[in-house]
């Protein structure tokens, strides 16, 4: 249902608050450079600091600016089930085409607690949904069988997967139904993703790159291996350097290097170190993403 190249938005701040104008500029850009879909409001949009109000207000301009030429899914987690669920009940009301809802953070709940929350957000909200497996910000891992058993619920459509393990990427794949889309979480792992089986990303880096990260998923998804490799290849420093603090910290200075939006963050995220500011700028250069 959901494939390709999908960008993890970030959110524009200025001034202390959401850059509304900055943020349709942003969709347009993605969309003009043939991005396949859009999430606001994942970590990459900064989610955790947002508002209620700003949370529903970016998903609601994301949907009036993509005018349905590619999908929506929002970011709808929380590690409150209650929360999350309110989250998605406004995304699906406000006509997003699917919901993307990270694995509940610091409570670290079991295998059977995971199932429970999503199993109640999906049989109460009508909407395609995306479990997003990350242990790393997260603390718990979404086992291949857990995943399994959820891909049996109808609206559980894929997962976005970010266990840094291909192992169990693999498993996926092999335990779900051929229509379940397994989606890569981490940018450099699309193309061995895509290679067995995988339909695409959900990715930081196409924030800067859309044409490049949609060719490269493209080609891969037309069995062009060597063009999907070229290009894997030739965006395999951004792939290190976007991530070389947390995210969305280099993808948001790399944005504002190019104009696109203001270099501001909301605490506890904060500017980059100047080295490391200065290695990405470099990075930039080389790219030919900046002059």
């Amino acid at each position: 249902m959901f494939e390709g190249a999908i960008t993890a938005l970030v959110t524009p701040f200025k001034n202390g608050r959401v850059d509304e104008k900055a943020l349709v500029d942003l969709i347009e850009f993605q969309i003009a450079e043939g991005i396949h879909g859009l999430v606001p409001c994942g970590t990459t949009g900064e989610s955790p600091t947002l508002t209620h109000d700003e949370h529903d207000r970016v998903i609601e301009i994301t949907i009036e600016a993509a005018k349905k030429r590619v999908p929506v899914i929002a970011g709808t987690g929380s590690n409150s089930t209650s929360e999350a669920l309110r989250l998605t009940r406004h995304a699906y009301e406000a006509g997003a085409d699917g919901a993307l809802i990270a694995c509940p953070y610091y409570n670290k709940p079991t295998q059977e607690g995971l199932y429970r929350h999503y199993e109640l957000i999906a049989k109460s909200v009508p909407i395609a949904i995306i479990p997003y497996n990350i242990p790393g910000r997260t603390g718990v891992n979404m086992s291949p069988e857990l995943i399994a058993r959820l891909a049996r619920l109808e609206n559980i459509v894929g997962i976005k997967e970010a266990s840094g393990s291909l192992k169990q990427m693999n498993d996926v794949i092999d335990m779900c139904p051929s229509a379940f889309d397994v989606l890569s979480g981490d940018d450099g792992f699309t193309l061995p993703l895509m290679a067995i089986g995988g339909r695409g990303v959900i990715s930081v880096v196409s924030n800067v790159v859309p044409a490049d990260m949609a060719a490269m998923v493209d080609a891969a998804a037309a069995g062009d291996f060597k063009k999907a490799g070229d290009l894997h290849k030739k965006m395999s420093r951004l792939f290190d350097v976007l991530f070389i603090e947390v995210n969305p910290t280099p993808v948001k200075a790399a944005l504002a290097m190019m104009g696109k939006i203001e270099y501001e963050y909301r605490l506890p995220l904060c500017p980059m170190a100047e080295t490391n500011h200065e290695k990405l700028k470099k990075v930039m250069l080389d790219y030919g993403l900046i002059k």
